[in-house]
This record gives C-alpha cells, sequence and structure tokens, in this order.
C-alpha cells in the first residue's frame, strides 16, 4: 500500500505519533511518504523511520502563498497513492482539498481543538467543514473532537489510537534529579510538563500553588512558549516556589522524581507526557479535560478545568497522604500495561485506511 502521511508544524506530539506510525508502516512492508514542514521533518528525524520525506510548507498560521506551494505539492504526491493520512486541522484540510476530483481516500485525525478566538475562530470554522465533508474518515484523539466533526456532518468518525513512547531509561536517580534542581530533600517536588500556552493554563497551576504556600514544595515546569513572560512575572510578583526550566530533554527523570505530576490544561488530547508519567509510576493531579481521563485508564486524581482551589485540594490530597501518593502510584504502573502500542496504533490505521478506500469506491467520487 502507498501511504502519503502529512502533518503541519509541531513541537510535541503530533510529529512524535507520526514518526511512530511512519516506523510501524515502513516495518509492515508499505509505501509510506511523509510530507511537512523542513522544521517537522528535521525535528522528529522522520527519514531514518525508513520513510520518503517530501517538503510541504504548510504554515502554523493561513498564509495563502505557502499553503498554496503546500497545496501544489500535496496534490503531486497523492498521485497513485492508496490512501492519504493527514494530521491535524490544517494539513487535513489541505489533504482534502489536495484530492478533490480523484479517488484517493483521506484520513484526518484531529490533535487538538480548533481555536476559539473570534477572527481564528472563524477561519477554523471553515477548516472543520471542509474535513467533516471530504475526508473519507475523521478520527479525533478525544471524544470531544469526535462528537464535534459528527455534529459537522462527518459520516466517519472514531477514536485515533495514540500509542505511548517506549519505556523511558532513566538516566539518574530521583535524589540526583533533586539534587541538581535544588531541592531540599524535605520539599515535595511537583512537576509539570508542557508548551508555554494559554491551552495548557498553567496561570492556573501557579494561582494553585499560591493556594499551598504553608506546604513546603517547589514546583517546576518543563516547556516554553509565548506565555513565558507572564508567568515569569506572577511568579516574581508573588514570591511562588516555582522555577521555569525552558525545554528539557530529561523530561521522564523530572517524572520519576516527583511527588506529584500535575496537568493543569484547559484541554488536552492524549498526552504523551502523561503517558510517560504513568510508565514511571507517577501520582498524577489532572484536569479532567478532552482525552485526559481516557489517557490515564482509571489512574489520577481528576479535577475541574479552571478552579484552582479544586486543583490545590487535590494536590494537598496526594502530598499530605502518603498512603493516597502510594495508591496512586500503583493506579499510574496499573494504567501503563493498559496503554496502547506502536503495533496497536499501525493495525488500527491499516485497518481504517482499508475501510476508508471502500468507502470512498462506494461513494462513486
Amino acid at each position: 500500500m502507498r501511504i502519503v502521511l502529512v502533518l503541519g508544524m509541531s513541537a510535541g506530539g503530533v510529529g512524535t505519533h507520526v514518526r511512530g506510525l511512519a516506523a510501524g508502516l515502513v516495518t509492515a512492508g508499505h509505501d509510506v511518504v511523509v510530507a511537512g514542514p523542513e522544521e517537522s521533518l528535521s525535528r522528529f528525524e522522520l527519514a531514518a523511520t525508513g520513510a520518503s520525506v517530501t517538503e510541504a510548507a504548510i504554515a502554523e498560521r493561513p498564509d495563502p502563498r505557502r499553503d498554496g506551494a503546500a497545496l501544489v505539492t500535496l496534490r503531486r504526491l497523492a498521485r497513485g497513492a492508496d490512501v492519504v493520512h493527514a494530521h491535524g486541522l490544517r494539513a487535513g484540510a489541505l489533504a482534502c482539498l489536495a484530492t478533490l476530483g480523484s479517488r484517493v481516500p483521506v484520513v484526518v485525525t484531529l490533535h487538538n481543538a480548533a481555536p476559539t478566538r473570534r477572527l481564528t475562530g472563524l477561519v477554523y470554522a471553515g477548516l472543520e467543514r471542509i474535513v467533516a465533508r471530504r475526508a473519507a474518515v475523521v478520527l479525533g484523539v478525544s471524544h470531544d473532537l469526535v462528537d464535534r466533526m459528527r455534529s459537522l456532518g462527518a459520516r466517519h468518525t472514531g477514536l485515533a489510537v495514540v500509542p505511548a513512547p517506549p519505556p523511558p531509561v532513566l538516566t539518574r536517580s530521583p535524589a540526583e534529579v533533586r539534587a541538581d534542581l535544588g531541592v531540599p530533600q524535605e520539599d515535595s517536588l511537583l512537576v509539570s510538563v508542557g508548551r508555554l500556552t494559554a491551552q495548557k493554563d498553567f496561570s492556573l497551576l501557579l494561582e494553585a500553588v499560591a493556594h499551598l504556600l504553608d506546604l513546603p514544595t517547589r514546583a517546576v515546569i518543563a516547556g516554553d512558549g509565548p506565555d513565558r513572560a507572564s508567568l515569569t512575572a506572577t511568579i516574581d510578583a508573588q514570591g511562588l516556589p516555582v522555577d521555569l526550566l525552558g525545554r528539557r530533554s530529561d523530561v521522564p527523570d523530572l517524572l520519576a522524581a516527583a511527588d506529584v505530576v500535575v496537568s493543569s490544561a484547559r484541554w488536552e488530547g492524549q498526552p504523551v507526557w502523561l503517558q510517560e508519567a504513568l510508565l514511571v509510576g507517577a501520582p498524577i493531579v489532572a484536569t479532567d479535560v478532552g482525552g485526559t481521563r481516557d489517557t490515564l485508564h482509571g489512574a489520577g486524581v481528576l479535577v475541574p478545568a479552571r478552579d484552582p482551589q479544586a486543583l490545590a485540594r487535590g494536590i494537598q490530597k496526594v502530598l499530605t497522604d502518603p498512603d493516597e501518593r502510594a495508591r496512586q502510584r500503583a493506579l499510574s504502573r496499573a494504567a501503563a500495561a493498559e496503554l496502547p502500542s506502536i503495533g496497536d496504533a499501525v493495525a488500527s490505521a491499516l485497518s481504517i485506511y482499508r475501510d476508508a478506500g471502500t468507502l470512498r469506491r462506494g461513494a462513486g467520487h
């Protein structure tokens, strides 16, 4: 089978997912082409999977010139393909437009909720309608994304299988990690991970930490992004025990050293970093949004989004009760055994590709 995988700009989960899928499909004997921006192709070393790679300059935001060039590239790559599988809303809409008039089926996996800001929201609402009406199959990484596409008229939908990363190889002990971070042994260590953006809502985490100042706790956030300056200003103004670590290559070590791992997001799909937290048996407190509940498979203390007091109570519950912390570690380890593998993701994708081809032929276009 000749499969074209398409992705846009990615700094994390989408690129990791596409890389694993490409490698698995190549290993299974399929002819795979991966198209996307040069930054994504190189960051995730997609050529190393054995797939062919082609630059398709899909911009992070709508850009008529670059998107037009990407459309030409995708149209060329789609000729002779058995299926085009695009990841992300913008990549999916371009793939749908590139295959207009052809019998090549398009599968689109949505990894994130569309922006809701007024002007940007209108643009992305248009892209959602293109995908809902033109894609043979639309997958979502969370049930709310699937429901959204069904409401827009998508005929064939499903929940995407997002494989867990390989079990991490830890390079330092928790004590060594704490020493490197300058965290006293008597303090609790809170760890969070993610891009510093509104979606991850680290301002909520800072509010929760402000409610916990009577506990000897140090919080660290691994990641970078546009909200760094505003978060730093809040930390400095309130004297909060929070360190912004920037991008890190030792996330598994940080998670394994944590007394509690916290996700304060307003929305999540199936976040790889929380899968990593399960794999190292970390106690987790998370906002109950998007696909987080499904990802955790019964582990974690779940709290409402945008409620700093509820988040603080959840964190306090884990940090002050050794039995609860031990119970959460055990739940994480049990949940880790339920995480899907790359083999599961490849088998699911191939089944969907075959169904998509049948659906496309049956539709007569």
